[in-house]
């Protein structure tokens, strides 16, 4: 199941970037790059996320994180422009 999830993570992700070069939006494409890189690396890589701690002694978690939940967090993050998208097409905003 976690493979079908990382490969779904990057169709969407790969799915979000070709319609943004589809729609010619130029320098936005680098924005979308660069807002995709922590919901990925949430998804590809949650363990990993999990058991990071922070690079300062003070503050913040100091104990791991579940990595199904950072997995979520990173899925919520990769669907909220969608989301945006179909929220505004329902409710007929510009």
């Amino acid at each position: 199941m976690a493979l079908f999830s990382k490969l779904l993570a990057i169709l969407v992700a790969t799915a979000y970037i070709v319609i943004a070069l589809m729609a010619g939006v130029g320098w936005d494409v680098w924005v979308l790059l660069v807002y995709l890189a922590l919901p990925m690396a949430c998804i590809l890589f949650s363990d990993e996320m999990g058991d990071y701690s922070g690079m300062l002694m003070q503050g913040g978690p100091m104990t791991r994180t579940p990595g199904c939940i950072v997995a979520l967090g990173g899925l919520f993050l990769l669907l909220f422009p969608a989301g945006l998208y179909v929220y505004n097409a329902l409710h007929g905003a510009n």
